[in-house]
This record gives C-alpha cells, structure tokens and sequence, in this order.
C-alpha cells in the first residue's frame, strides 16, 4: 500500500491516527528484530533503564540502516509522501527504539494501571530536551516489529481527537513562539479534558502515523511478551524556519495530502 484510502484519511483527521497494515517488508523487519535482539543480548546497563525507557534502548543503533531503512526503504515513505507531500519531509536519520518489557507483577493483578498522556518535545526526566526548549515536529510515526496483541502489552496508546483540543488551547494562549513555558505544562501538557484513551493492538510490519499533537502514551506491559516499536519524528523540509508554537497552533502544518 503507497496511499491511504479516503475513510483511512478521514480517520486520521477526526481521530489523530491510522494504522496501516503489513507496511514493512519480513526481510526489513526482522533485520532490524536481529540488531536489537544482538544489542539487547550483549547486555542492558540496568542503571541506565530509565534512560532508555525516556529517549531509545540500543542508543548505538539508533542511526543503523536496517533501523532507518522500516521508513526509506519501504511503502512507509510512499505514503509520508502522499500525506505531507514528496520531498517535504526531511529523511529519517534517528530511529527511538521504544521497548517495553513485563513488568515484574502478575498480569492478573485487580487494580487498573495508570495511562499517562504526554506529546514529545517537552523538558521530562531523561529525554534529552533542554530546559526552556521545545522540540516540536510534523508527525510520528511508529513501526511495530512484533505483533500487540490485546490490552495492558505495552501498548502504543492514543487519546484519539486529543490534536484538536491541544491545538484550540494552544491558538488561545500566547502570541511569543516561546510562550507559554514548557516548564509551566506538567508533562508538556495543558490542563484541559483530552477523553478516553485507547491501547492500540498492531501486527508485526504495521505501522501508525499520527500529528505531532496527538496525545499518546504506552500501557504498562503486563503480557509475557516484550513489546517492540521503533519511533520516527518527521521534520518538514522547512522546520528550521518555522517558529515551535506554529506547530503546537495547527496540528496538520505542513500536510499537503490532508487538504479536502
């Protein structure tokens, strides 16, 4: 598949997400499952685990080919392009490994885990971003290297619309590209109603875009399974000259292919 259909396109309007399936290659996927696994088999420093949950495990990979290559090197860029428009969008040329192990507590447990929204490019704890800075972007994108199957697996989790109500309060609060504050948004997020979350199940080889705004998360991982999801920021060709609050204003800047 190198385009969406028109009901997939309007999901993603209203929505603020789309998976597509079966997008990866099996020789492109589990080229990148062999790296990681390698990686993975050769030792996780458990002091740095927070690190890694923040920003990506396997940091030496995150610039390797077979990484890179789930987004340039199939229908993933084909349909980037008819989105946001052919070479509008920046290479990919950072890849978040975003693993999610089983927590160490029975997947029977009664209480319900916690699901905690966030949009990336905000200061937090062992991310990366500056203090004072926001790292704003086009679009995400995540390719699913294993299958999700049903609630509670680490799942990729979306508070569908979430992009339309972030934006309006964004419009309606300040003028200054650095205004407001990120370090005045408890994590990067403003103190309005975003509505009910929902856990996404994926195949192995899918893959999900959505805005930058759209409020996300992972679900605590209860399964027996590790989930694994490679996260790719889409930048604009022109994102040096575009101020961030611009981004954090209009959650479709940019995308040429989601005009009606």
């Amino acid at each position: 598949m190198t385009a969406l259909l028109e009901r997939d396109r309007e999901q993603l309007r209203s929505q603020g997400w789309v998976r597509v399936p079966q997008v990866v290659p099996e020789a492109t996927r589990l080229a990148a499952l062999h790296a990681i696994n390698a990686s993975i088999g050769a030792g996780i420093d458990p002091t740095q685990v927070a690190v890694y949950n923040a920003s990506s495990f396997c940091p030496e990979l995150r610039q390797h080919p077979d990484l890179l290559g789930l987004i340039e090197g199939t229908p993933a860029r084909a349909l980037i392009d008819g989105l946001m428009g052919a070479g509008k969008v920046r290479p990919v040329t950072t890849a978040q490994i975003a693993l999610r192990f089983p927590l160490r507590r029975a997947a029977t447990a009664t209480e319900a885990p916690r699901l905690t929204p966030h949009i990336d490019g905000f200061p937090s704890p062992g991310n990366g971003v500056p203090p004072g800075s926001i790292h704003a972007f086009a679009a995400l994108a995540a390719v699913f290297l294993e299958d999700v199957r049903g609630p509670w697996a680490g799942n990729f989790t979306v508070w569908p619309g979430s992009h339309d109500r972030l934006a309006a309060w964004f419009r309606a609060h300040g003028e200054d590209p650095s205004s407001p504050q990120p370090s005045t948004l408890p994590a990067g997020l403003p103190p309005i109603a975003l509505g009910e979350p929902q856990q996404l199940e994926a195949r192995a080889g899918d893959l999900v875009l959505c805005p930058y705004l759209l409020a996300h998360g992972a679900a605590p991982n209860l399964s027996p399974h590790v989930r694994y999801a490679i996260f790719f920021r889409l930048q604009h060709a022109a994102h040096d000259g575009l101020p961030a609050l611009e981004l954090l204003r209009h959650p479709w800047l940019g995308w040429a292919g989601m005009t009606r």
